[in-house]
């Protein structure tokens, strides 16, 4: 089954392009069947990009997802037409009274701020708690899997000495967890930042479970008894992505962190290889199946999702 976008919306073509099944909102409408409603709370500053991203993981499955695109209310986006996000975004008040199977929240750059000094952060609090009782289960991605771990237990983020970038291997540690069936015992991520949560504060909190972990004890995946999964890394990322990241930020002179075991034989002239999308389809597609279809009720209107 396929997922169903919003008719017009430049990520189809894009899918279309691949070979990938999707829907137009006409067509879905047709069809007598129910389909999971998938959230993605889009804070990344190149939001076409990560859409695109993001629902090729997501349209990897014989069930059909009906996609909400959301941005915070009150952030103004510089990088996308006002036009653009009218047409095809909603804000929080336009869904908060609704009940979701799924919700996405992305990444942003904003690990040199304070949580507290990001002008969204009272909105993205408001809907992170919202979540506990509106959404089945949530994905938090980068920055926004360290202002979740903040958030909602606590837990202070570090900056690193210089930033992460490239593609790092990690271990599974519960090759048992459904999220991870299926993930060899060592898998690869992308990674672009430039703080960490520590594991020794993570394994003091009971509710919560490092399920994937580097050799350094960089946590990788955590997943809450409360059905929240937080992803340190890019598992959503472009072959070219971190290459674009890197070439922008030599232009800008920043002399970036170059990106370890990205280019073969770590040279940039040549084009990077793509080695962890096979990992990432399986994680998200385990996700919606396990996470999103197993647990969510048919009925989303009926009682609360989770007390």
């Amino acid at each position: 089954m396929p997922i169903n976008i919003p008719d017009g919306l430049p990520a189809y073509a894009a899918l279309d392009r691949e070979n990938i099944f999707v829907m137009k909102e006409t067509r879905a409408t047709s069809q007598d069947i129910r389909p999971l409603k998938i959230a993605i709370l889009n804070l990344m500053p190149t939001k076409i990009e990560t859409e695109i991203q993001l629902m090729r993981l997501l349209s990897n499955t014989p069930l059909q997802i009906d996609i909400t695109l959301i941005v915070p209310a009150t952030h103004e986006s510089k990088n996308i037409s006002h036009e653009y996000l009218e047409r095809f975004y909603k804000t929080f008040d336009d869904i908060k009274g609704e009940k979701l199977d799924g919700m996405i929240i992305t990444g942003a750059p904003l690990e040199d701020l304070e949580y507290e000094d990001v002008d969204y952060w009272p909105e993205l609090c408001e809907i992170m708690d919202w979540t506990k009782h509106h959404v089945t289960t949530t994905i938090y991605i980068c920055w926004a899997s360290l202002a979740g771990l903040y958030h909602l237990y606590g837990i202070g983020k570090h900056a690193l000495p210089k930033k992460k970038a490239g593609i790092f291997e990690y271990a599974n540690l519960i090759p048992t967890e459904p999220l991870l069936r299926g993930i060899d015992d060592r898998f690869r991520m992308p990674q672009s930042r430039y703080a960490t949560v520590l594991a020794d504060d993570i394994e003091k909190c009971p509710k919560l479970h490092i399920a994937a972990i580097d050799g350094n004890r960089d946590p990788a995946i955590v997943i809450s008894d409360d059905q929240e999964i937080f992803i340190t890394g890019h598992m959503e990322y472009d072959a070219n992505t971190l290459a674009n990241e890197y070439q922008r930020d030599v232009d800008k002179g920043i002399e970036p962190a170059f990106p370890l075991n990205y280019y073969p034989d770590d040279d940039p002239r040549f084009d990077p290889v793509m080695n962890w999308r096979s990992y990432s389809t399986l994680v998200f597609t385990n996700w919606l199946n396990y996470y999103v279809y197993q647990l969510t009720p048919y009925d989303l209107k009926k009682g609360k999702i989770r007390e």
